[in-house]
């Protein structure tokens, strides 16, 4: 699909995968992810194989927040993949959630250019 979509990045949540892992998974994509107890929750960055060799870092915060810092063409990206608690969970996980994805934000100057790709849950209405 991301071939076809012509995408480079994807951040994909609620992934289900266990474990600390990154991995090629085809079609010239690696994929870079972090779960844990493989039944809920699981975020990953899924990037083109040119973008994952200029990954400088990756911050696995827990399995909702996860941060993969790139250098391309000289300019520093964070790219966070975040799936936020939905309805019905605990509100001091819902708050230790955003503690912790407010932490990540923060924790680059605010020079450097930054894409969140979350399921925040929202509901309008």
């Amino acid at each position: 699909m991301m071939e076809r979509r012509k995408l480079d990045m994807l951040c994909v949540q609620e992934t289900k995968w266990k474990g600390t892992k990154a991995r090629n998974i085809g079609g010239g994509f690696k994929l870079f992810y972090h779960g844990v107890g493989g039944k809920r929750n699981g975020v990953g960055v899924i990037l083109k194989e040119e973008y994952s060799k200029s990954v400088v870092e990756v911050k696995r915060v827990s399995d909702r927040v996860m941060k993969v810092k790139l250098e391309v063409e000289g300019v520093m990206i964070n790219v966070i993949s975040a799936y936020a608690p939905q309805v019905g969970c605990e509100t001091k996980e819902k708050e230790k959630f955003c503690s912790k994805l407010d932490e990540v934000v923060k924790s680059e100057p605010g020079n450097k250019r930054l894409v969140i790709g979350a399921d925040l849950n929202g509901h309008v209405g």
